[in-house]
């Protein structure tokens, strides 16, 4: 099968187009041919090998991590889907590879897309949507009436946290550049701060949660908008050792992990704040809670543009280099 790989760690060079066999499909696994898959940044960075410590994939390394595409086989323990389901997916962190014409994904990673998305749309979605549901259902609890900060409301992950927050009922608040403003009020958020003309520190605080996608400089003063008891939840900050935990690591590096973000959780600890780390689970089942406000139209896909896979690199590159307006960047297959 067609893919777009890695044989190396290394920058966009290192990216180059290559035949794979056809993955082997598992008892509990279907097999799904590929129309769309999304450029995300954490493509970015396992082809720069960011995560080696820890996810040590063994290469050549086929990249992409989330899709939308059709059953085309079954293994024998699946009970979900059948050949001819149109499905869409993240696969596991150790089975991604989704820039390519097949993929087998287990069983318990795949949901049913939705009935009202074309598949560029659908593959839009998952890896986002899964992390904006763990980060703000499952980490943060958020409950009606609380205020909630998204980062990059415009970005990839922003424009889906923004609109799932609002059907939480939360106040939602959100960083943006100024072209990018209105739509993201368009997608719910309550309060846009442009942050090419105000310092979102000045203007927000007593905020109960922070979705945090930017790291650095803006995770500091993230803490700072946070009330008593309030919670940052970061895709982009550092590591700590529940992360570490949730993988398995072994003591060395639990220790590491703790270590790289000991700066953060101290200054949140002395702000009666907390800080954690996430990073995103496969899971259909979460999908599954997804869909309904999908397909009922509370949350809705932004893709930027859309590439041939001939182009993944291309894609790649556009994305690296900041250049989508908002929301995705989808690589189609057929």
């Amino acid at each position: 099968m067609k893919t777009f790989m890695i044989e190396r760690y290394g920058d966009q060079a290192a990216v180059h187009a290559g035949e794979m066999p056809d993955p082997r499909v598992g008892p509990d696994d279907v097999l799904v041919r590929i129309h769309a898959a999304s450029v995300n940044p954490l493509d970015l960075r396992l082809r720069d090998g960011a995560f080696k410590a820890f996810l040590p994939y063994r290469l050549p390394l086929v990249l992409g991590n989330d899709l939308a595409g059709v059953v085309v086989r079954t293994g024998a323990a699946v009970t979900r889907f059948t050949v001819g389901d149109e499905v869409y997916a993240r696969p596991d962190k150790n089975r991604i590879g989704t820039f390519a014409e097949l993929i087998a994904v287990h069983q318990n990673d795949v949901a049913v897309k939705p009935a009202n998305l074309t598949m560029t749309e659908a593959a839009s979605l998952p890896l986002v949507a899964l992390t904006a549901w763990q980060a703000l259902v499952e980490r943060a609890q958020v409950r009606p009436g609380q205020k909630v900060l998204i980062h990059a409301g415009a970005g990839g992950l922003g424009t889906i946290a923004v609109q799932l927050a609002e059907q939480l009922g939360a106040h939602v608040a959100a960083t943006a550049s100024t072209a990018k403003v209105e739509l993201v009020k368009e997608l719910g958020a309550d309060v846009v701060v442009d942050y090419k003309r105000q310092d979102f520190e000045t203007v927000l605080k007593d905020y109960d949660v922070v979705l945090d996608t930017l790291g650095g400089e803006t995770l500091e003063k993230s803490l700072r908008v946070l009330k008593p008891g309030g919670r940052v939840v970061s895709v982009a900050g550092p590591p700590d050792a529940a992360f570490a935990r949730e993988l398995g690591l072994n003591a060395v590096l639990r220790l590491v992990m703790s270590a790289l973000s000991f700066r953060t959780r101290r200054r949140a600890k002395h702000r009666r704040v907390t800080y954690s780390f996430l990073f995103m689970k496969a899971s259909g089942d979460q999908l599954r809670e997804l869909t309904p406000l999908i397909e009922a139209g509370k949350i809705r896909p932004v893709v930027d543009r859309v590439f041939p896979f001939d182009q993944t690199r291309e894609a790649l590159e556009y994305v690296e280099r900041g250049r989508a307006k908002a929301g995705k960047v989808v690589v189609t297959m057929t």
